[in-house]
């Protein structure tokens, strides 16, 4: 087994943790994977198991099986279910508590429910763009009426404040178009974008990323999912496609859908800086951002991210972007 059967991140690697269930056994997993958490058994097989876990999450309760060739503990679990568009609530304030305290020895026990039509907070949606890409970043906008009613898209140009623009699909007011120059640096400029949503969730992209409707329509449940585990910040895959080919640089987790007071750090390859730390995200697993790239892109990406901040450019990215994907 190269990848998680969770989460498909290419981390799997020799474990020490061990897992407690309610019959009083404890378990020892020697492997785990350092994406989402999974624990697995030497012998494990990846489709089994995948079967076995999607059973197990069709009812109204989540019981770990001690003797599945796999282990999770709640944190794990919250992830792995939303894979199967399922949510959960923490049987009690011990689960509650083991939500905010990953990865521990407890074996994961909780109700379920089903994301979709679940209730939850309205997001804002978040593009950056260059002036010259603004025509196409309209146009494509009207797959995510279905899903946001608050859209901002900031351009890498001169500052000017964001102003309402008519896009069919949308009420009046609901798309705005402003301007702030990116200064060659990527965090400032989603910080400046945070600023602008105009609910307290704000999904951000780029210009040449997509995301389909079905996912955007359970982002609200998301965050009505990492609200109730004090999550300010949840992490979406994105397919790398360069040249319509799937890149072997997957799951490629960017924590995107975020609570508007979230900041973030890093001229490159940004992220949220967490009050608390990384126990408040999450990552999701229902869907997938779609990255739109070329060889010529990529093959100039990291010289310039290394320009920008020396040290942190991943110029060993580039490889794996331009190798297909592996299973």
């Amino acid at each position: 087994m190269r990848r998680c059967f969770v989460c498909a991140a290419d981390m799997l690697g020799p474990n020490e943790r061990s897992l407690a269930y309610p019959d009083g056994r404890v378990r020892a997993f020697p492997i785990a994977c350092g994406s989402c958490g999974l624990l697995l058994a030497a012998d494990a097989d990846p489709a089994r198991c995948r079967a076995h876990l999607a059973a197990h999450l069709s009812g109204p309760t989540f019981l770990s099986d001690p003797d599945a060739p796999y282990g999770l503990d709640l944190y794990t679990l919250r992830s792995a279910a939303t894979a199967f568009d399922r949510g959960l609530r923490p049987h009690d304030a011990e689960g509650r508590t083991a939500l905010r305290h990953p990865h521990g020895r407890c074996a994961a026990g909780a109700d379920l429910y089903a994301l979709d039509g679940a209730v939850g907070p309205p997001i804002s949606l978040g593009l950056l763009c260059r002036p010259d890409g603004l025509a196409a970043a309209l146009a494509m906008l009207a797959v995510h009426a279905a899903w946001t009613d608050d859209v901002v898209i900031l351009l890498d140009a001169p500052v000017n404040r964001p102003e309402a623009v008519a896009v069919a699909g949308f009420p009046r007011s609901a798309v705005r178009v402003g301007a702030r120059p990116l200064g060659q640096d990527f965090a400032a400029q989603r910080n400046a974008l945070q600023d602008l949503a105009g609910h307290p969730w704000m999904l951000q992209l780029d210009a040449d990323e997509t995301l389909s409707v079905e996912a955007g329509r359970r982002l609200p449940a998301l965050a009505a999912l990492a609200e109730a585990g004090d999550v300010v910040s949840v992490g979406l895959a994105r397919r790398n496609r360069v040249d319509g080919h799937l890149s072997d640089v997957y799951p490629d987790v960017q924590y995107r859908l975020n609570r508007r007071c979230v900041r973030y750090a890093g001229r490159v390859h940004e992220r949220p800086v967490l009050d608390g730390g990384w126990p408040r995200s999450l990552i999701a697993l229902h869907g997938a951002i779609e990255h739109h790239l070329d060889r010529a892109h990529v093959l100039a990406r990291s010289r310039r991210y290394e320009r920008l901040a020396p040290g942190r450019g991943r110029p060993e990215e580039e490889a794996a972007l331009l190798r297909p994907y592996r299973d």
